[in-house]
């Protein structure tokens, strides 16, 4: 129940009289560390950086500037099983970390 609760959470906005302030959950901070830690052997994970280690696999800046990609969506894209990945199982807050790193990653448009 607390799990189900947590994803309701993530991608709920918080009313406040007269204006809605998105509830940002995670720290980018910590999610740049875990990047470096499990994703960059694959993955470009830095802004600006090296190209990704495989030309196949997009960059967390591309993910997150893709016109569609929201939290929500990063969090089922997380939660799908990729056959290209190995099957890593993020923890919920390291998952909210990372969300938190590859969204501070867009561009303004």
């Amino acid at each position: 129940m607390r799990h189900i609760f947590r994803k309701l959470v993530r991608t709920t906005l918080v009313l406040v009289p007269g204006f809605a302030v998105a509830v940002e959950l995670g720290d980018p901070k910590l999610g740049l560390a875990y990047a470096r830690k499990n994703c960059a052997e694959c993955r470009r994970v830095e802004p600006g950086g090296a190209v990704s280690p495989s030309v196949i696999i997009p960059s967390f800046e591309s993910i997150a500037n893709k016109p569609s990609m929201t939290a929500l969506a990063l969090n089922v894209w997380m939660e799908t099983p990729h056959p290209s990945m190995p099957n890593l199982i993020i923890p919920i807050e390291e998952r909210d970390n990372l969300i938190s790193y590859i969204m501070s990653l867009r561009v303004p448009r």
